[in-house]
């Protein structure tokens, strides 16, 4: 549905810390899917760790936080751009097995509360159908500046 041009247009996130590739789905105000193809080149294998490659959690949670974050933007219209949506909170986080180069993360995210520029969302991260992390996120809309 949204491919990564798409994708800057709508979140301020630039190499290296881009971390979405491609959105496959929306649905209204309810759900999103989102991809992030995990390549040996990222940055963060060198020392994370140089034997055994694996994404650290904190960049899967952030990951989620970026498809999260072009859901609320597309639920609100997508026509302000001098606001971004920032996290404010991790909940219920669980690592249920590690993410390693060649990997593609399923990135599913469903709105659970939303009130004035504050939103609660369940994320879930998959991989071949197997769900590598899950976590509860909330976010706020501020202004740029």
């Amino acid at each position: 549905m949204l491919d990564v041009k798409e994708i800057f247009k709508r979140i301020p996130h630039r190499y290296p810390f881009l971390l979405v590739d491609r959105i496959l789905e929306i649905e209204g105000d309810q759900k999103i899917v989102g991809i992030k193809n995990v390549t040996f080149n990222e940055g963060f294998f060198q020392g994370h760790f140089p034997h055994r490659p694996v994404m650290p959690g904190v960049l899967i949670c952030e990951a989620m936080a970026q498809v999260g974050a072009i859901f609320a933007y597309a639920a609100r219209g997508g026509s302000d751009h001098d606001k971004v949506f920032v996290l404010t909170g991790l909940d219920r986080v669980k690592f249920k097995r590690p993410v390693e180069p060649g990997d593609q993360l399923r990135l599913e995210l469903t709105s659970l509360k939303r009130r004035g520029s504050f939103w609660k969302l369940w994320g879930v991260a998959m991989v071949d159908g197997n769900i590598v992390a899950q976590a509860e996120i909330s976010a706020m809309e501020v202004p740029l500046e």
